[in-house]
């Protein structure tokens, strides 16, 4: 996805008509950089000679909250720390065998 943002970035002189309708079919380079597929919803902001448009990210979570069920005991942080990695501010893991500090040892035989 990301190189597809890159090559609409780079494609600088793209150009739109306004059909009958006022209807705007956008270049496919955008489209595809943004992940706009057909029902996406797009903010429309006018900033003096600009018409900007910006992806509604709330629309698609909305869409998707409460149709994924975690397993009973998993938190949402645990499912992002598993594909993520460490946060920052969780600790840090011990390694593989060290003991705690101020854990009681097991006696070596």
């Amino acid at each position: 996805m990301i190189s597809a943002y890159k090559k609409a970035l780079k494609e600088t002189d793209m150009e739109a008509t306004v059909a009958e309708r006022g209807q705007i079919t956008l270049p496919k380079a955008v489209r595809d950089a943004l992940g706009l597929t057909k029902g996406t919803q797009l903010k429309v902001e006018i900033d003096g000679g600009r018409i900007i448009l910006r992806k509604n990210v709330d629309d698609a979570l909305s869409r998707l909250r409460g149709r994924f069920k975690l397993p009973d005991g998993t938190t949402s942080d645990d499912v992002m720390r598993e594909l993520r990695g460490r946060a920052p501010g969780d600790p840090y893991p011990a390694p593989e065998g060290a003991s705690r500090k101020g854990a009681p040892r097991k006696p070596r035989k």
